[in-house]
């Protein structure tokens, strides 16, 4: 019971990331297309600032869930895919270094350099986490021992690639969203416009990629034994369909939060899917770390329940707070001031 508790609390906490990170690797990732001007591209930073590091805690609870409740799937994880997640560490190093450092010269050239840096800094990271878990949908060439029978070039299948493609769109239409909410003038008509363009390439993007997963993945085969669960696609199906209707509304908050709920419900769908794996096995599913073979001790797994019930609710009351503080549009008076990027 503990195991299955962990397991889900383990989908719940990635997919909380990719909501509240998702956001700011599209808006860098959207960088050199909307940000026009420096005043554009100060907004943009700006629209992220207070948020991106905090959201990042989600990153390294979800790692941090990993390596606690299912040591086995983390040494598995980290030593596999040893490659794509140091590219993946390095990338988010390379965004947070430039969003600090892009102030510190007064010069174009400078600020140019980590304007790229940032876009790097968030494309990559958005496309490796969809690679990353495509693959792990898909399965992954694990042997008897538990060791990764593959290099960087075998998760680089087409699967693995429409996964990244997905998670870029995704993220890119989230952020666009948010600096709708964020931004004023010819910046938000941009990004306005931008979300109309992306929400028909996103629907057949899911479309493709859904039938993609019925054919290289056992993702469904959960769903078959419990109907019920398809419950968890019809939830960002249904919010795909109501986020173009508050995109024509121009009910901003509204569309940002159908988009996390796509972000939330396809992550989970994918995670339910894979019950009881955690990193299922291509080679056989004998060879598959499971929740049962991963798991820690029981008293681990209870200890941890009982801090993360207290703590979980803390972090998520202080970013509630965070956000309802920092709900109000850049303005340029906000850009005056010493603290802004």
């Amino acid at each position: 019971m503990l195991e299955t508790i962990w397991f889900l609390l383990w989908g719940v906490l990635w997919a909380v990331y990719f909501v509240l990170d998702g956001y700011d690797l599209g808006i860098g990732t959207l960088v050199p297309f909307l940000g026009k001007s420096d005043t554009d591209r100060r907004v943009m930073f700006n629209a992220m600032g207070p948020f991106w590091d905090g959201n990042e805690v989600w990153l390294i609870t979800a790692g941090g869930v990993t390596f606690a409740a299912f040591p086995k799937a983390y040494a598995v994880m980290f030593s596999g895919l040893y490659t794509p997640l140091m590219l993946l560490l390095f990338a988010l190093i390379v965004r947070g270094v430039s969003l600090e450092f892009r102030h510190q010269v007064d010069s174009p050239a400078w600020r140019k350099v980590w304007d790229w840096g940032a876009t790097i800094g968030s494309f990559v990271p958005a496309l490796l986490l969809g690679v990353a878990f495509a693959n792990i949908f898909m399965g992954l060439p694990l042997d008897e021992n538990g060791v990764f029978q593959g290099n960087l070039l075998t998760l680089l299948n087409p699967y693995g690639l429409a996964g990244g493609v997905l998670f870029v769109l995704l993220f890119v239409m989230h952020g666009a969203l948010w600096l709708t909410i964020k931004s004023e003038g010819d910046l938000h008509q941009r990004a306005a416009k931008l979300t109309r363009k992306l929400w028909p390439v996103l629907v057949a993007l899911i479309g493709v990629f859904v039938v993609l997963t019925a054919i290289y993945t056992n993702l469904l085969s959960n769903y078959l034994l419990n109907p019920l669960m398809l419950v968890l696609l019809v939830i960002p199906i249904l919010a795909l369909v109501l986020l173009r209707q508050q995109i024509g509304k121009e009910q901003w908050w509204a569309a940002w939060g159908l988009s996390a709920a796509i972000i939330a419900g396809l992550t989970l769908f994918g995670v339910v899917g894979l019950y009881p794996a955690l990193l299922p096995s291509s080679i056989s599913p004998d060879y598959s770390i499971t929740i049962t073979n991963a798991a820690s001790s029981t008293l681990t797994l209870s200890i941890m329940l009982g801090v993360t019930l207290v703590f979980i609710p803390i972090v998520a009351a202080y970013q509630f707070w965070l956000y309802r503080t920092f709900a109000h549009k850049v303005t340029e008076k906000e850009l005056a001031q010493d603290g802004a990027y």
